[in-house]
Order: structure tokens, then sequence, then C-alpha cells
């Protein structure tokens, strides 16, 4: 998509340009000024004295893009907003460079080159089609995830990846030339390209980061090698990094674990592991089943409930499904699809480590019809049946039958016992099935001691192919049968399930009647472009989910500001299932691990602490992102005694750097730590966030435990999902170029706040262009005739007027402050510009006073600086010719808002759109009359004359109904007593010892529903018999307003009763319709 269109007109090119223009100079202004560098003050911070924010750092594969722009401008605005109110902030940025992709990608790259030449020639389209990049996986996949796992809904590498085949090809979509192409075949080109572009695209986007504070990652950068070095060394030392076999997500092309960041799909994927039971086939064989004569032959059945196998009844198998015969070792072969068999070859369940041996090819019919011994089973042989409902992507195609506690196994086996055809199509005989019943292991309440077949009848399940029924009964079933079912047999019997499940798994295990497998709980692809499986493997791994690191972790979280419930829960959830983590690759760019330099610090465990290396990055780096320059320090001076001064409370150690340095380096740290706010999307809670809370919980003593994290949702592109591969996509870069920094902020202020995805807007960013510019020119004008603008008399307009800024201060306070930016927005400077419009309007041909005209362009000059900082510091410096700099002018101080002025103008200027609508509906004329009824007056000549009749307090049965109501209110509670409670008082009162009651009745009754229904809306003031302000007064100081806005040559007000003879024949009106609070009638004449 073009970032103009042809039917653009110069004028809005013009409009942006002139934003652009001002962008270019603003920026350098604040280049010249240093702006945005931070500098301690001594010691640590006092509370509210400065606020330290950062942001993940992004990976460096490509061009950062409004995803990014998006998480980021929270903590852009939040930053902005404190510096304006005064407080020291400290907002570094850094690029992330760790990891395999940038490898995998220039590696892919060499090879491209060197099948198809440089430049290549790929084959054509006809010859070779495109793969499809991998696509995200489905929430609809069966997963067996653990249900209490807070999981983020979607893959960041799906909007990543579209259907560009070639990395070539993935370059030139960048606009580079083949000659500049070819250089990122060296991964550490990569290094140098894309960190300063991402940089030059912040500094347009206005980013206010101190960058003398970047850096890049990788041991490219000898200093933060260094400080990854010292973090990976003290773990190890306290234990924190263990070396253990464990199941881990791995690419079997890559040769090593596959974490997160190094997926295109399934991120946030863990192993599931399962007991694998052998099932053991009993000789003779036939069939292709001769073939393995002489070897113990297993059918491996995977499942998670091991405490039932008591119950078997026989086994299943898919008819059509493809299976194997696989080598385990010297004796053993189990039957299984090839995926699962693949998963045992990395888990050393293959006699061939990583290459699965097939004996022979099978399918499900090759099976059906074995005779097995199960582990456990009371029934000593049991038979391998069909099953029409099992998925060969989960599991190992081979399936436990327990019909007394699985409702599909009870409905696939009744299919059979009731349906002589089915068995018949399959070959199934009668021996094999109708002999089996169903074996009681479990009692669970409510359900008894067969739990499948007591609500497959409930449910009126009539065969295996009900799937919605049968996940219904699965979920009322599994989870109360784990909590709260008895086992009635074995040895285990009379324990809870929860209790004799472990027990019973172990026993399978150690009496070698089952082994331990694992798999993804969904599919994952790497970026490699495999698909992963799960290896057992010697790792180094973090061990997270350590007991006494995890209180410690949740004492941390719990003293944190998460901005949500939602964000808190993600993270309790995390925390509860997180455990031990590969922290070591073999393939990739990063820092070696000192101690076994074979390998590398994976990408999310050299990305946990690194917050603390921003405040001393700038003097160790000398303002290099590389740290490549020659300082006053060199990276083999800083040893672990070192950073354990600086960053531990450790003691001043034995060094050749000076003493200032060291000090200086201290006070950095122990100034701006802990730091205030960590901004993020909300798919990092489960791995990068919670990393981050262990590792300074562990790391660094609790007065510098973080002190927040905000989280977000993902970002769509006019309200579609933001995607390459559909054109609906854009980069940081293009937003600027298409709409100026200003107008992408302000649109993204206004996409949204909450854990959602928000919805970035091209119209919004487009209005923004036009307001901002036209506020300019408006600004321009006042200036230009500052003479008309009126002196010291204070009028009631101007009054509002100022009330509203003073609500604009305060209310844009508490929205910036509660990370609302939306409403920020709408305060400060959308709510703001229609007072000050309203405000024109009102004051007429007497003018505007200057006083509140250049207070309201200061004000909201300042409210909208942390959103439009450029458009904000152009009116600062150049139209009000302000002294310093708008970023740090300081908040707007106002008084006191008045809600009651607020109201009362609310009143007038409802008031007088009521009054607009009956003088249009006078002036057309009366409908006409129905049958015999009888035409009001009917003025001839042009409405010019307005009679407005106010009552200011509720009277006769009107008082008599809010008394009554305000009596039979809770304020705690905010509910008023029943109707018959309230209509028995209404009776008792002096109304209903009337003797026209019921007719009274017949109007107090709306009345009361209309009341009751205000005081929901607006609170118990709905009930006060008169207005927190006088009608009169506020009309009567509004008569000119009045005028002018309904076009009338003169209007009058009375108190009701009063001015009678003025509406002439019109008095019926007032008579029909009588005025009450908040309700004033006005009557047209033409005079």
């Amino acid at each position: 998509m073009s970032t103009t269109t042809q039917d653009s007109t110069a004028r809005s090119f013009a409009r942006r340009d002139q934003l652009l223009k001002i962008q270019s100079e603003i920026q350098q202004y604040w280049d010249t000024h240093k702006v945005f560098e931070s500098e301690p003050g001594v010691g640590p911070a006092k509370e509210g004295e400065k606020f330290f924010g950062n942001f993940p750092y992004p990976y460096m594969n490509g061009l950062l893009h409004l995803g990014h722009g998006f998480t980021l401008s929270k903590l852009e605005f939040a930053s902005a907003f404190h510096r304006l109110c005064g407080r020291n902030v400290l907002f570094p940025f850094a690029f992330h460079c760790t990891g395999m992709p940038i490898k995998a990608s220039a590696d892919k790259l060499a090879r491209e080159i060197a099948q198809f030449g440089n430049p290549p020639k790929f084959p054509s389209q006809e010859d070779e089609p495109d793969v499809p990049a991998p696509a995200q996986t489905n929430q609809s996949e069966q997963t067996n995830a653990e249900p209490d796992k807070f999981k983020s809904k979607r893959s960041k590498a799906v909007a990543k990846t579209g259907m560009v085949k070639y990395q070539w090809e993935i370059m030139k979509s960048y606009d580079l030339s083949d000659s500049e192409i070819e250089k990122f075949s060296d991964p550490y080109h990569w290094l140098e390209f894309f960190p300063p572009l991402a940089k030059d695209d912040l500094k347009s986007f206005g980013l206010s980061c101190d960058w003398r504070r970047s850096f890049i990652t990788t041991d490219k950068n000898p200093f933060y090698d260094s400080f990854v070095q010292w973090q990976m060394r003290k773990l190890k030392d306290m234990g924190k990094i263990v070396k253990d076999n464990r199941y881990t997500i791995y690419s079997p092309l890559d040769g090593q674990p596959c974490a997160d960041h190094d997926r295109a799909t399934g991120e946030g994927v863990q192993p599931q592991d399962y007991v694998l039971i052998k099932m053991e086939v009993l000789e003779p064989f036939s069939g292709k089943m001769k073939a393995l004569e002489g070897k113990k032959v297993f059918l491996a059945a995977a499942t998670l409930r091991p405490e039932t196998m008591y119950g078997q009844t026989n086994c299943w198998v898919l008819p059509d499904g493809k299976y194997g015969a696989y080598e385990i070792n010297e004796t053993d072969v189990f039957v299984c699809t090839e995926r699962s068999a693949l998963n045992l070859a990395y888990q050393k369940l293959s006699r061939v480590a990583e290459k699965p041996t097939c004996l022979v090819e099978l399918t499900g019919h090759d099976l059906i019809g074995l005779a097995l011994k199960s582990p456990l089973s009371f029934n000593e042989v049991i038979y391998s049946l069909p099953m029409l409902t099992i998925l060969t992507d989960k599991g190992t195609g081979i399936v436990t039958s327990v019909p007394s506690d699985s409702p599909d196994d009870y409905m696939a086996l009744q299919d059979l016992v009731q349906k002589p055809a089915l068995r018949a199509k399959y070959g199934v005989k009668d021996e094999w099935v109708l002999p089996f019943k169903v074996v009681p292991i479990i009692n669970i309440p409510e359900f008894g001691d067969k739990s499948a077949e007591k609500v497959c009848i409930e449910l009126k399940i009539k065969s295996q192919n009900d799937k919605e029924k049968l996940a219904e009964a699965k979920r009322l079933t599994y989870l109360k049968g784990f909590t709260e079912g008895t086992m009635l047999v074995g040895e285990f019997e009379g324990r809870k399930v929860q209790e004799a499940k472990p027990l019973i798994k172990s026993k399978l295990l150690d009496d070698g009647q089952a082994v331990m497998y694992s798999e993804p709980e969904k599919k994952v692809m790497s970026r490699s472009g495999d698909e992963c499986v799960v290896a057992l493997t010697d790792q180094w791994y973090i061990t997270y989910g350590e007991e006494e690191w995890k209180r410690s972790a949740e004492e941390c979280l719990k003293q944190m500001n998460t901005f949500s419930s939602e964000t808190r829960n993600g993270f309790e959830h995390t925390l509860s299932w997180l455990n031990q983590w590969a922290c070591s690759r073999s393939f990739g760019l990063g820092t070696r691990l000192p101690w076994d330099p074979q390998f590398l610090v994976e990408s999310l465990s050299d990305s946990t602490l690194y917050m603390a290396y921003y405040t001393v990055a700038h003097v160790l780096q000398n303002g290099d992102m590389y740290g490549s320059k020659n300082g006053d320090i060199k990276p083999e001076q800083m040893t672990d005694q070192v950073w354990e001064f600086i960053f531990s409370d450790g003691p001043e150690p034995k060094t050749d750097i000076s003493i200032d340095l060291l000090k200086k380096m201290k006070n950095e740290f122990e100034y701006w730590y802990p730091f205030d706010l960590r901004v993020s999307g909300k798919d990092l809670i489960q791995n990068h966030l919670t990393f981050c809370i262990y590792n300074h919980a562990a790391l660094m003593p609790k007065r510098h435990w973080p002190r927040g994290f905000r989280c977000n949702g993902h970002l769509m592109l006019n309200s579609e999902k933001m995607s390459k591969s559909t054109g609906n996509f854009r980069t940081l870069r293009q937003a600027i170029e298409q709409f100026s920094s200003d107008a992408t902020r302000f649109s993204l202020a206004d996409a949204g706040d909450g854990m959602d995805d928000a919805n970035f807007v091209f119209d919004t960013a487009n209005a923004a262009i036009l307001r901002l510019t036209k506020e300019l020119a408006w600004m321009d004008e006042v200036l230009a005739s500052e003479s008309a603008l009126k002196g010291e008399r204070k009028s009631y307009a101007d009054e509002v007027f100022e009330n509203e800024m003073n609500f604009a201060v305060r209310e844009t306070e508490k929205s910036y402050n509660s990370f609302m930016f939306r409403e920020a927005l709408k305060t400060g400077f959308y709510d703001l510009q229609a007072a000050r419009d309203e405000y024109r309007f009102s004051c007429g041909s007497e003018g505007m006073k200057k006083e509140l005209v250049f207070r309201f362009m200061d004000v909201q000059t300042r409210l909208i600086a942390p959103i439009c900082p450029h458009y904000a510091e152009h009116v600062w410096k150049n139209v009000l010719r302000k002294e310093g700099f708008v970023v740090k002018a300081g908040w707007p101080v106002s008084g006191n808002p008045d809600p009651t002025l607020r109201l009362a103008n609310k009143y007038l200027q409802d008031t007088i759109v009521l009054m607009r609508k009956l003088l249009q509906k006078q002036e057309l004329g009366p409908k006409k009359g129905k049958k015999g009824q009888v035409a009001g007056p009917v003025e001839t000549g042009k409405l010019n004359v307005g009679l407005i009749y106010v009552n200011e307090v509720y009277d006769g049965w009107k008082k008599e109904c809010l008394d009554i109501l305000r009596g039979k209110y809770d304020v705690e509670t905010g509910l008023f007593a029943s109707d018959k409670e309230i209509l028995e008082a209404l009776k008792a009162s002096p109304v209903g010892q009337e003797a026209n009651f019921k007719q009274i009745q017949k109007m107090c009754m709306p009345f009361l529903k209309f009341k009751k229904d205000e005081t929901k809306e607006v609170g118990v003031r709905a009930l006060d018999l008169k207005l927190p302000f006088g009608e009169m007064d506020v009309l009567g100081n509004n008569v000119e307003l009045i005028k002018r806005q309904l076009g009338l040559n003169d209007v009058k007000i009375f108190k009701a009763g009063d001015g009678l003879i003025e509406a002439g024949e019109y008095v019926n009106v007032l008579n029909q319709n009588p005025p009450s609070p908040g309700n004033p009638v006005a009557i047209f004449l033409s005079k």
C-alpha cells in the first residue's frame, strides 16, 4: 500500500509537510541542547524525584514497525509527562542481537548465493511454487496444556513472516541493492546495519532518549559481554544454574534447543509429558507383524492418566492411520506414529540416537485384533480395536481404553457392542469385544464408580462422533475425578486420585512397564523452517521454579505495580508453572558461557538484568553503542569484583580503574535504581518479564527490585490484524513519512490503553494533521490581532472557560498518571478545544479575554506536549516566544475546578439546544391536527422574541415524591426500596390524602421512575429539590448568548407564575407543561 494516494490534495501534503519540517527543526534544536541526556543527583533519589523507564530491546533482524512504536509510545508518553512535571527522567534504549535468527538468516543467504549465484537466479514460480510461511497455530487445536497456564493468544512471529520464500527476496524488500545484500551473509553485518537504522527511526519518532547509553548485545560489545558473563557466573555460584537432562523443545535442523525467540510459530509452547504404556503384543504374529518375530513388540500408548490403567478393556488404533514398528533397543520394538518415533529418538529411546529405525510400515488395519497384555489391567488379555476419532498429531496414535472413566472410550466401545455392521466393516470378532465389561476403578462424587457411563447417558450422547457433547462430558468428569475421586482398586485402594496418581506412575516406570515420553503441546516451527521435537538434552539450565527462589519472585511481584489485574494474573500463572529453563545454545550470536565456552547464552537469558547496565553504559562505552571506542575504562578491567561493587553492594575492588570513575558508576546505579517502569507487550509475561523478576530477586537487594511492569495488547491497523502478507502493515519509518511523527504519536495515543488489542486508525492520524496545523494557524491569527482581545472585565463565559481549563489540567494529569493516554488526549486536547470553541462563540462581539486566551495556548501546549512534542515545542519557542523547553516547562498550575459551574454551563448549553429545536419546530408550524382536535395558536411573521419561564424549586406533589425517594434510597448500596414500599409511602403522604389522589398518582408514577433512573446516572443529587446553582442567574447572565444562538431580538426570563400576560394566548402551554428545576419552558413570539 502506497504511503500517499493519487487523489490526495496538495493542501493535505502541505499540512503534513509543515509538521515534518517542524519535526526536523525541533529535533535538531533538542540535539544541540542535549535536552534528553540525563545526569543523576547524589546518592539514592528521593521518592518522586526521578523516573527511570525502559522497554524490551527489539531484535535487530529488520526494521521497527508500528507495533514496536505502539508499545514504546506508552513509555515515551509516561517519560515525557514525568519530565514535564519536573522529575529527573532516564529513558535509555538498546538493541538485541543475541540468538539464532540473525545467524540463521545469514547462513540461509549464504546457501542461496552458493546454490543460485550472486545475484541469485531463483526458479520461477511455475517451476517451483512458493511455500507459504508457517501458519499461526489455531487456538482450537487440541492441547493437553495445564488449564491454569497463562498463554498469549497470538504469536508475534506470525506477523513477521509473509509469503516470501527466499532470504534474498526478504532483503530486497528493504530496498537494498544486490551488492549490499551480499554483505548480509556475514551475521555481524546485520549488527552494523540495522541498529543505526532503528536509532534513526526512533529519533525521527521524537523518542526522548538518552542515546549515550545505547548498546548492542553479543560479544561484539565487549563491555556488555563482560556484564552478562558476570551475571551468569554469579547465578551459577549461587546454585541457580545447573547441568541436567531435561525435556526441551528442540530443532533437529539447528541441533539445539529452540527457545521462544527462535521460533517462527509456537511461541510459549512447552513440552507435554506423558506416561508411555508398554502394551505387549502376544504371539503368534501374523501378516506384516510376522517380520517382527523374535522381538519384544509393544503397542506404545501415551496417557496422561496412568491411574486408570486398572480399567483397560481394549486398546484403540485409527484404522486408516499410518504406523511403524520402531527399534527402541536391541530387543524392544514400539509400534507408534512416525512423528512420535522421532520425538522418542531424541529422548534416548531409539536404537540409533536421533534417527528412528522403522522395521515395518503398518496401518491401523494391520493392528486391529492384536492380542495384548497391558500393565495393571484386570483383563489378562485385551485386543486392539478401531476408533475413528484418534488424532495422530497428538500422542502416539495408540490409545488405551478405560470406558469406566473416559466418555470417548465408553461411546466407542458401545458403538462396537451395539453395531454388528461396524464390527463387520473392520473385521472385528465378537470375542474381542462382547465379553469385556466396564470395570469400576474410581469413585467420583455425583458420578459414582462408572462416571463415563453416567455422564454419557445424562447428556444423551449417541455415538463416538458426538464431539461437542463428549467434550462437555470430559469437562464435567476429568478435573473432578482428579481432585475428588477415590481409588477403588489396586494397592492404592482408598487413596485420593491426586495422591495415587504419582505413586502409580512411579510403579509403572520402576517396573519397566512404561517409559516417559514428551512432545510439544502444539506444533512448533523453528525460524530455520523445521518442525521441532522434544529432546532429552544434557543442558545448562536456570532453576526457575525452585521453591525458595520462587517465593522471592512472588514477593517481588507482590510489591510491584502491574496497572491491571489481568497483567498480575498473568505473572501469577507464569510463576505457578515456570520451571527450569535451558539457558545455553550452540548456534547463533551472543555471549559465551564463561565456564563452558562451547555454548552461548541464549537470547532470553542475557536480557533479564540489562536495565542495570543502562545506568553505566555511557561511562563504559563513551557513547558508542558497540563499545569499541577507546575510553577511560577497558573491557578487561571490568572484573566480577567491579560489577559486584557497582550493582550488588560488593566491597571496593582491587582495580586500576580510578576511584572517581568507580564511585561515579556506583552513584549512577544507586540513584537511578530501581527502575520505575518497564513497558512491554503482554506476550512477554510468560518468559522475559518473569525472568526479569527472578533475576532481580536473586541478584539485587530488595531496595533495587523493579517497581512496575505495564503490559499492553497488540496493534491492529484500521481494525484489521497487522500483516505483511496482506499488505496491512507499516514500518515506523513509513508511518512517520506518511503522517509525520506527531500525527503518528497522536493516533497511537488514541489507539487504546488496555490489555486488549489496540487500533491505529489512519483517519485519526490524518485528522490530527488537520487539527494541529489549523491550531497553529488559529494561534497565529490571534496573536496577529491581539488588540481585539478584551482586557480585565470578567464575564460568565470567562468564568466557565477558566473553569474548563482547570478541569482539563486536573483530569489530564490524572489520566497521564494512570497511563490512560487516550483519556489524556480527550481531556487535554479534544475537550479543551471544544471549550475554547464554545468560549469564542459565547463571547461574540465582546471578544475573548486576552489573559484567558494566552493561558489557553500555554495550557494546551503543555498538556499535549508528551504526545505531540514537536508541535508543542514549536508553539512554545516560535509562537509563544517562551524561554526554555516546553518538554521541561512544568505541569500547568490550575485553580480548583468548580463542578457546580460546570453543571450550570451544561444546563445553559442543553437549554439552548432544546430551545433551538423548539423554535425550529414552531417556525415550521403545527402538524395537521387529528379529527376533532382544536389547533393551538399560530404566529405569523418571524419569531424574534423568546420568553423563558423558570421554576427553581420542586413543589407540590413533586416535592412529596422526592422527599419519599430520598428516604427510601440507600447511599452506600445505591439502591432504592421496592416499588411497593415507595407506593405505600406515597399513599401515606399528604398527597395520598388528596381526594383526587388517583389522578395525581398517574402523574407521580412516571415522575418517580424518571427520578430513579436519573439517580442511577448522576447519583443522589438527582433527588434534590433544586439545582446546585441559580437557574435565573445563569440564564439572565447569558441573555445575549441566547439571543445570538437563537437569532432572537429579545429574550426575557421569568419565574414561574410571573410574566403570564407576556405569554398571551400561549399561557395554556405553561399550564399543560409547567417548568420544573432543570427544565425551563420557552415560548416564542413575533413582535
